[in-house]
C-alpha cells in the first residue's frame, strides 16, 4: 500500500498519558537486544542522544543498560516531555538523563556531538525524513553509533489491523489507533535505504528485525 502520513506530533494529553501508562516491555527490550547484538564487542560509554524520546521509556533502559553513559533526550512534544520527567524521576537517573524540547531540523542541543545516536519510532512520524539523517550527521563524528529502529509498513490496510488485532488487543483505543495510522506512515526497508543514499550514509546497514520493525545501524 501507499504511504499515508501522519500528524509529526503527538501531544495530545491522552495520548501522552496513555503511552506513558503503556506496555512497551517486548519492542523496548528488543530495542536494547538487537543494539547489544550489533555493537556486541563496544562498550556503551559517553554521551548519547535519543531523538524522539516520547515519554522516555527507551532512554530509561538504555541508561539501565548501559550505566556509564549520559543521555539527551529530545522530543517536540511537551506533554510527552512531561511523562518522561516522572518516569526519570521514578527511576532516580535525574544525574544521567536530560530531556530537551524541540524538533528538527536546527535544535539547539547541549553537544556538538555525540559517541552514539538513538532514536525509536520517530522516522515514521517525519514528513521530510531527510530531517532525521541530516541532523545525525550534524551530530555525530566519524565512529559515532547509530542505532534507529522504526515500524515497517505492511503490505495492506487489512494487515495493518491484524497488527493492531495481535499486538495492541487490550491497549487503550487512542493506543490502537496511533498504532494502526504510524504503520500506515511507516516506510518500507528499500524506502530507507534510498533515503540513506541520498543523505550520503548508505554504510548504515538496513535490515528487518521483526514482522513489523526494521532497524538502521553502523558508524558513523
Amino acid at each position: 500500500m501507499q504511504r499515508i502520513p501522519e500528524p509529526e506530533l503527538m501531544n495530545d494529553e491522552a495520548q501522552a498519558l496513555a503511552y506513558a501508562q503503556a506496555n512497551f516491555d517486548e519492542p523496548h527490550d528488543m530495542f536494547i537486544q538487537v543494539f547489544k547484538d550489533t555493537f556486541p564487542e563496544e562498550k556503551v560509554s559517553g554521551h548519547i542522544l535519543d531523538l524522539g524520546c516520547g515519554p522516555a521509556d527507551i532512554s530509561i533502559r538504555f541508561a539501565r543498560a548501559c550505566p556509564d553513559c549520559e543521555i539527551d533526550g529530545l522530543d517536540g512534544a511537551s506533554r510527552m516531555l512531561a511523562q518522561g520527567k516522572l518516569a526519570i524521576q521514578k527511576a532516580q537517573l535525574q544525574d544521567r538523563i536530560h530531556l530537551l524540547e524541540g524538533m528538527l531540523p536546527g535544535v539547539d542541543l547541549p553537544r556538538d556531538d555525540y559517541d552514539v545516536i538513538i532514536s525509536n519510532s520517530l522516522l515514521h512520524h517525519l514528513h521530510t525524513p531527510d530531517v532525521l539523517w541530516e541532523s545525525i550527521k550534524q551530530s555525530g563524528v566519524p565512529g559515532t553509533r547509530v542505532f534507529i529502529m522504526d515500524l515497517m509498513r505492511p503490505e495492506s490496510e487489512k494487515v495493518a489491523r491484524e497488527f493492531v488485532d495481535l499486538y495492541a488487543r487490550d491497549e487503550p483505543q487512542v493506543l490502537r489507533e496511533d498504532f494502526y495510522h504510524s504503520l500506515c506512515a511507516a516506510f518500507l526497508p528499500e524506502e530507507i535505504q534510498s533515503q540513506l543514499d541520498i543523505a550520503g550514509l548508505a554504510q548504515l546497514d538496513v535490515k528487518v528485525v521483526s514482522d513489523r520493525h526494521v532497524a538502521v545501524s553502523g558508524l558513523l
